[in-house]
C-alpha cells in the first residue's frame, strides 16, 4: 500500500511528535493512511492505532512492561507483514524501535529514524546500528547530526517541534493566566514532576514538601500542575487531596501553554526543560532513579549534565539535583536563588536565547513529512 505510513513512539512527548507529524503529512496528501503506536493525540490526527503507548522507563520499571512490549511488537510486526507500508517512522524508544526497524529492514520497508536515541550519553556504538537500520535519520539537536555524518549516515537536524508548540501558543502572560484559571497579577510556580507514573511517585512527594515550604514563605506564590498527555487524575489520586489543600491547580493543559504563564518552573529532567528553556522560564531540574538503575547508569553514561539545557549550552545553566541532591532544601534555596537574584535569572534567560537561535526558523514536522513523501515517491 505506498500511500500508507507508520509512526511508532513509546512515549509522551515522541507521541506529540507524532501528532504533529502526521497533521504534516496530511498537509501534504490529504489521503494518506497514517498507522501506528501513540495515544489520544496521534489518534485526534486520524491515526490509526495498532497499540497505545506504554510509560516504562529505566531498566528496572521496563521489567515489568516486557510482556505489553512483546505483545505490541508482535502486532507491529504482523502489520508490517500484510501492509508493506510505504515508510515506518521511528520516534526515539529504541529498545522496541530497533526492532521495528529490522523487520521493515527485512520486507523492504523504508526506515525513516526521527528523534535520535541518546547514543552520545551511552551505548555509542547504537550509532552504527541506527544507521545500518535507517534509511535517513532526522534529529532533533544539532550536535547529533554531525555524529550521525562521521560514521556515513543520511542524517539531517531538522529543528524541534517543541518550537510549533511555542509558536502556536498566543496571548500574553496575563491572559493565558486567566485562561489557566490563575490570577493575573500575582506569580506563578510551574511544576513538572514527569511524564510516568514511576516518576510520579519519587518525584511528586518531593513536589508537594516544596511547595508546602514555598506558601508559607510566599503567601501570593501560585503554583501549576500541567497533567502529561499519557496520565490521569487517576494517577494522581492519591495524592490529590494534598494538591488541593495546598491550592495547587492541576490542568489538563501543556506544558507549553504552562510554561508561557510562568515565572520560574520545577521540572523533572526530560523534555520539558528544553521547552522551559524555550519559552524563556528560569528552572531547577530535578531527578530520582531507582537506586540500582542510578548505580549501573553512572557506570555507563557519559555526559557531564542531564538536562538538554546544559547540554545545549556546553555548561551548567540550570542546576541539576539528582538522587539524594534532590530535596526540599536544595530546591528550595534553588529556587530562591532564582527569584532573588537578578543576576542568576539574567544568565539563564540570556543562555535560554542563544538555545533558542539554534531552533528558530525551523519547522521540524513540515520537513519531516516532506522527508516522507520523498523517500515514499509521492509526486504533486
Amino acid at each position: 500500500m505506498s500511500g500508507s505510513v507508520y509512526i511508532i513512539t513509546g512515549e509522551s512527548s515522541g507521541e506529540l511528535y507524532g501528532a504533529l507529524l502526521a497533521r504534516a503529512l496530511r498537509s501534504i496528501r490529504d489521503d494518506v493512511r497514517i498507522c501506528g503506536v501513540g495515544g489520544e493525540r496521534m489518534k485526534a490526527e486520524g491515526v490509526e492505532l495498532v497499540a497505545g503507548i506504554t510509560g516504562a522507563f529505566g531498566l528496572v520499571e521496563a521489567v515489568s512492561s516486557v510482556r505489553v512490549l512483546r505483545k505490541t511488537l508482535s502486532k507491529i510486526t504482523e502489520r508490517l507483514r500484510q501492509e508493506k507500508p510505504s515508510v515506518v517512522v521511528l520516534i526515539d524508544f529504541p529498545d522496541f524501535n530497533l526492532r521495528v526497524a529490522r523487520e521493515a529492514k527485512s520486507l523492504g520497508i523504508k526506515v525513516l529514524y526521527y528523534v535520535s536515541p541518546q547514543v552520545w550519553a551511552w551505548r555509542r556504538k547504537r550509532i552504527n546500528t541506527i544507521k545500518e537500520l535507517s534509511d535517513r535519520i532526522a534529529v532533533v539537536l544539532p550536535f547529533e547530526e554531525e555524529m550521525y555524518r562521521a560514521v556515513g549516515a543520511d542524517c539531517e537536524f531538522v529543528g524541534h517541534p517543541v518550537m510549533e508548540e511555542i509558536e502556536g501558543t498566543k496571548g500574553s502572560r496575563g491572559f493565558i493566566r486567566e485562561r489557566l484559571g490563575l490570577k493575573p497579577d500575582r506569580e506563578v510556580l510551574a511544576l513538572l514532576p514527569g511524564s510516568r507514573r514511576s516518576e510520579l511517585k519519587r518525584l511528586l512527594p518531593l513536589f508537594i514538601n516544596v511547595v508546602q515550604r514555598l506558601r508559607s514563605d510566599h503567601p501570593g506564590l501560585q503554583f501549576i500542575l500541567p497533567v502529561a498527555p499519557n496520565l490521569s487524575a487517576v494517577d494522581f489520586r492519591q495524592w490529590s487531596g494534598m494538591l488541593e489543600d495546598l491550592e495547587v491547580r492541576v490542568v489538563n493543559r501543556t506544558a507549553v501553554e504552562v510554561f508561557s504563564a510562568s515565572d520560574a518552573a520545577l521540572i523533572a529532567s526530560g523534555t520539558s526543560t528544553l521547552q522551559a528553556a524555550l519559552c524563556g522560564v528560569p528552572m531547577v531540574v530535578v531527578y530520582r532513579l531507582f537506586p540500582l538503575t542510578y548505580i549501573i547508569g553512572r557506570l555507563l553514561v557519559n555526559v557531564k549534565h542531564i538536562s538538554l539545557v546544559n547540554l545545549l549550552a556546553g555548561r551548567e545553566v540550570v542546576r541539576e539535583l539528582i538522587q539524594q541532591r534532590a530535596n526540599t532544601e536544595n530546591v528550595v534555596r534553588e529556587l530562591e536563588r532564582i527569584k532573588r537574584d537578578e543576576q542568576v535569572r539574567r544568565y539563564m534567560t540570556e543562555s535560554f536565547r542563544e538555545i533558542r537561535s539554534l531552533y528558530e526558523g525551523k519547522n521540524a514536522s513540515s520537513r519531516v513529512a516532506e522527508m516522507v513523501a520523498g523517500m515514499s515517491g509521492w509526486s504533486g
